[in-house]
């Protein structure tokens, strides 16, 4: 099987790409951390990688907002770099502030010609949330999700709570099978409370594909639980081999095996 290349952009203030790096690599990858200013130098670096991955952190410190002036870079100096990538039909995977940045430079959702179809912006509680969280998946579009079902992930973050310009945006986007991971709870699915739903999004979004479902980008961290002691409750629920989030790294590697 080929092993595949990833890249791990970092920024001043990321905190979460060795974490990151590491979890690909136990799932079979090479990964590499590369700062975006050698980007910013030599935009055709990402053409020796398969994977691009925008890890968690506070990325610029999270001025402005969260993950925008990395966002701003990536928009305004790299978008046609990035539109080659998935053009390519590689992945792109943004956790957390990744996510953010994700979703405020275009990549995972263009802007439509009306503005940004949705944002990311702050929780309902007005906080930081730091917190595990019950998870689901939705269909089976999103690579980095295959034959994934439910998930146990920690979160934290202070501006996750996903929303949309509208009920119509919403509506396109289940549609198009592209809201796949979502806070869960015991009780319900369908309405899923403060804490469980921890930011308050719409429609419990905690996760989301492009249309082609090889651009992914969640709020909880993946990284953070790729081994069974990495939970909190490891000890009393005899949980497996492996943590509930190095399926998506091991799912990425086999995407490119296929």
């Amino acid at each position: 099987m080929p092993t595949p290349r990833v890249l791990v952009l970092r920024a001043p203030g990321t905190n979460c790409d060795q974490e990151t790096a590491f979890a690909f690599e136990q799932a079979g990858a090479e990964a590499d951390l590369i700062h975006v200013n050698r980007l910013l130098e030599n935009p055709s670096i990402p053409n020796d990688y398969q994977i691009l991955c925008v890890p968690g952190g506070f990325s610029y410190g999270d001025d402005v907002a969260a993950g925008r002036i990395l966002a701003n870079q990536l928009q305004h100096h790299l978008s046609q770099t990035l539109a080659e990538f998935k053009a390519s039909e590689k992945l792109i995977l943004g956790i957390c502030n990744g996510f953010q940045v994700l979703m405020k430079s275009g990549v995972l959702l263009p802007d439509d010609g009306q503005g940004a179809p949705a944002t990311l912006t702050w929780n309902d509680s007005g906080k930081f949330e730091d917190r595990w969280v019950r998870l689901a998946v939705h269909g089976n579009n999103c690579v980095f999700l295959q034959g994934i079902e439910r998930l146990d992930l920690p979160v934290a973050h202070a501006e996750g709570k996903f929303v949309v310009r509208n009920e119509a945006t919403l509506s396109a986007l289940d549609g198009a099978s592209q809201l796949v991971l979502r806070y869960s709870a015991q009780s319900t699915d369908v309405h899923v409370p403060y804490p469980e739903n921890p930011n308050g999004s719409q429609a419990n979004v905690a996760g989301l594909c492009d249309e082609s479902g090889r651009v992914f980008g969640l709020m909880p961290h993946p990284e953070r639980n790729i081994d069974p002691t990495h939970h909190p409750q490891w000890t009393r629920r005899g949980l497996g081999e492996t943590g509930d989030g190095i399926q998506m790294f091991k799912n990425a590697v086999q995407y490119f095996a296929e």
